[in-house]
């Protein structure tokens, strides 16, 4: 049969799809711009405006992907995108936040306690990058009912908690510059310790709770409201502590163990 008679068979390839999924990016991006926003604001001195679009960044980033698998349209691009914005919102900008609120202070006490200021912030900045890079490659090879290390937005929590409290009480950021310096550079050594945290990730909303769980939730809303820089400063500098308590716990534990088992007739 001559060659241009002979029926050829062609397999279109497959188009790829082009594009971004709306939904969970603008969330994303709107999470983004609350950091950068926060870093805009310390930069004019307004510091309580700075933490709390620190604090909406954080509630923004806590819907992104929970809508995203709502409406199924979970991606890598929204993944890698999600990193990145929390490098800027819980990173870059919590420590240039607190840089500028307190621990440019420090320059006032000489060159090595300047240093020792922009030293921390960048510690923790880079404790940040870390966190997320490590969170990043160990997604799905770990227990999801735990953190390893303290979140990066709860760090994020707990030093714009010092910022707003600080600002609220009418103290300046050079009064507690030496209380900023160790929260600094605490949060971002947590940030990357293997200590466990609770995640949360296995609470179902659609479960029944007890009443007195209920009555609890109310209360913690009731508080926040009558005094939100407390209360939050206090509830995230708690879970930050959680880590190291269970740490100590579980560590006794395995030194009893071990004891006991040294102890053992042979």
């Amino acid at each position: 049969m001559p060659e241009d008679l002979k029926q050829t068979t062609h397999h279109p390839r497959p188009r790829r799809r082009r594009g971004i999924y709306l939904l969970p990016n603008l969330f994303t991006t709107a999470a983004l711009f609350a950091g950068f926003y926060g870093i805009v604001a310390a930069m004019h001195g307004r510091f309580e405006t700075a933490a709390i679009a620190i604090y909406v960044a954080m509630i923004l980033d806590g819907l992104d992907g929970r809508v995203a698998r709502l409406t199924h349209t979970e991606s890598e691009f929204g993944v890698q995108y999600d990193s990145l914005s929390d490098m800027v919102s819980f990173g870059l900008a919590p420590a240039l936040i607190m840089y500028q609120w307190a621990l440019v202070a420090l320059r006032e006490l000489g060159p090595a306690p300047g240093k020792l200021g922009w030293a921390a912030a960048f510690v923790y900045a880079a404790c940040t990058a870390l966190r997320l890079a490590r969170f990043n490659v160990q997604t799905g090879a770990s227990d999801k009912r735990y953190f390893i290390g303290l979140p990066s937005p709860s760090a994020a929590a707990i030093m714009m908690g010092l910022v707003w409290v600080g600002d609220d009480l009418g103290f300046k950021g050079n009064q507690l510059s030496w209380v900023a310096l160790i929260l600094t550079l605490g949060t971002g050594l947590l940030m990357v310790s293997n200590l466990l945290y609770v995640s949360f990730k296995d609470f179902d909303f659609r479960n029944r709770i007890p009443f007195l769980a209920a009555t609890a939730i109310v209360l913690a809303f009731v508080l926040t409201a009558i005094d939100p820089p407390k209360v939050l400063f206090i509830a995230f500098l708690g879970y930050g502590c959680s880590g190291l308590v269970q740490g100590l716990v579980r560590r006794r534990r395995r030194t009893q163990r071990s004891g006991d088992g040294k102890s053992e007739p042979q």
